[in-house]
C-alpha cells in the first residue's frame, strides 16, 4: 500500500465530514486507506462516519487522548508506505496527494513534506513552513522583527522566509495539519512524543526528524484549505497547555536556564495571549448570495431558508464577480457546490477572489449544510439546509 491518511478528530463533525470526503476524491487512484481516529467526541461525529463512510476504517478512543497519542495510534494501525497526517478541518485538491508522492519519490533525503495552506478566505498560512524556535527566533517572531526586515536571515527564520509560498524548497519545521512522511521513518524517529499533549507535537517531530540527517520540504505546487482553531477554544487553558508545549519542547532540545526558561515563559504566554485576542467571530450581514451550481432547485431551498436573494450561476462567471465585488455597498457571500465544483477548483477559486470582499462557503457532494469560515482565528460557521 502506498499511502495511509491518519485524520485525529475532536468535536468537528462537519469538518470531519467535507475533508474524509475531499481525501477520498484525493486517493480514487492510489492504493490507500483512511483511517480516523476519535478522540471521544460527543457531536455525533462517529455516528456520521459510520452512516456516510462505512469503509473508512474508525478508531474510537474512550478519551480525549491528545494530539500524540491519538495520532500514534492510527499509525500503529497504517499499512502505507507513506504516513500523511492530516487535521479534519482541512480540504484537499483532487491531485494533491499524487503530486506530493511524486515529489516525495524524487527525493532521497525525504524527511517530512508539506504543502501551501490556507485559510477558509483564500489567504496563505506562513505557519505551514517554518524554522526552529530557539530563543532568538522566537523573540523575532513575539515581537515582529520577522515583519520589519523579511528579506534578513537574521530575522526571518520563524516563517522560513527565505522562500516564498510559491517556492518549494528545504524548511525546517512543518505543521502538523498536512504532513507527509515515510511511515518507517515515523516509527524509526518515535512518533508524536506523547509526553506532550499538543501545540509542540509538529515541532518535536519535525525537529526529530532533522536530527536522524533527513531534509524537511515545503511543497507549493498544490494547496490545502486549513481553517484552523476548529478544535480549540483560545481560552485559558489554551494559554497553559501552549506555554507548557513549548516550555516541553525547549527543555527536551536545548535544556534550560533559568534565563532561557523565564523567556520563552514571557514569549508563550505572549503569543497565546495574542492568539486569544484575535480569535474573534467575524459576522458578516449578507446582502445577496451568489450559488455556484447548476442546481436550479437548490438554488430555490436555499432562497426561501436564508431570505436573501440568491443568484445562480452555473459556471464560475469571473468578470461578473469582479464587477460585483467593486459594490461596497452590499456583501456577497459565494456558495460553492461541491456537486458541481471539484476541491481543486474551489481552492483555486478561494485563492484567486480573496480579499475581494467576498465570503465563501462549501456545499460537500451529497451533504445537507455549507461549510466555512471567515477568518483564520474564528470557529467556522456551519449552515444546515433544510
Amino acid at each position: 500500500m502506498q499511502l495511509s491518511v491518519i485524520i485525529l478528530n475532536y468535536n468537528v463533525r462537519y469538518f470531519l465530514e467535507q475533508c474524509v470526503l475531499s481525501v477520498q476524491k484525493a486517493l480514487e487512484n492510489i492504493d490507500s486507506e483512511i483511517i480516523v481516529v476519535d478522540n471521544f467526541s460527543t457531536d455525533g461525529s462517529c455516528a456520521m462516519m459510520k452512516q456516510r463512510f462505512p469503509n473508512v476504517k474508525l478508531i474510537e478512543n474512550k478519551a480525549n487522548l491528545g494530539f500524540p497519542k491519538g495520532n500514534n495510534i492510527g499509525v500503529a494501525e497504517a499499512k502505507g508506505k507513506y504516513l500523511c497526517i492530516l487535521n479534519p478541518d482541512t480540504v484537499v485538491a483532487e491531485d494533491t496527494f499524487e503530486k506530493i508522492l511524486r515529489f516525495a519519490e524524487s527525493k532521497t533525503d525525504l524527511g517530512i513534506v508539506g504543502c501551501k495552506l490556507m485559510d477558509g478566505t483564500g489567504n496563505f498560512l506562513p505557519e505551514c513552513k517554518r524554522g526552529v524556535p530557539t530563543p532568538w527566533v522566537a523573540f523575532t517572531k513575539i515581537f515582529g522583527l520577522y515583519k520589519l526586515f523579511p528579506k534578513s536571515s537574521l530575522f526571518n527564520k520563524y516563517y522560513a522566509q527565505h522562500l516564498s509560498e510559491n517556492e518549494t524548497g528545504k524548511v525546517d519545521i512543518l505543521v502538523g495539519a498536512f504532513m507527509i512522511m515515510k511511515r518507517d521513518l515515523y516509527l524509526q524517529v518515535g512518533g508524536f512524543d506523547e509526553n506532550c499533549f499538543m501545540y509542540s507535537d509538529d515541532i518535536d517531530l519535525s525537529y526529530l526528524v532533522l536530527k536522524s540527517g533527513k531534509s524537511n520540504y515545503y511543497f507549493h505546487e498544490t494547496s490545502v484549505i486549513h481553517y484552523k482553531g476548529e478544535s480549540t477554544v483560545r481560552d485559558g487553558t489554551y494559554m497553559k497547555r501552549f506555554r507548557e508545549a513549548m516550555q516541553f519542547f525547549y527543555k527536551k532540545h536545548f535544556g534550560g536556564s533559568f534565563v532561557f526558561d523565564v523567556l520563552m515563559r514571557m514569549g508563550a504566554f505572549a503569543f497565546a495571549l495574542l492568539k486569544k485576542n484575535q480569535q474573534k467571530q467575524v459576522v458578516y450581514d449578507v446582502s445577496e448570495y451568489v450559488l455556484i451550481s447548476s442546481d436550479e432547485t437548490l438554488k430555490n431551498k436555499l432562497e426561501n431558508q436564508l431570505q436573501k436573494k440568491i443568484t445562480r450561476l452555473a459556471d464560475i462567471d469571473e468578470n461578473l464577480l469582479f464587477s460585483q465585488a467593486k459594490s461596497p455597498e452590499k456583501h456577497l457571500e459565494i456558495l460553492l457546490d461541491n456537486n458541481n465544483v471539484t476541491f481543486k477548483a474551489i481552492i483555486a477559486f478561494l485563492e484567486r477572489f480573496k480579499n475581494k470582499g467576498f465570503t465563501f462557503k462549501i456545499i460537500p457532494e451529497s451533504s445537507f449544510f455549507f461549510i466555512g469560515s471567515n477568518n483564520s482565528n474564528d470557529r467556522g460557521e456551519i449552515i444546515e439546509i433544510a
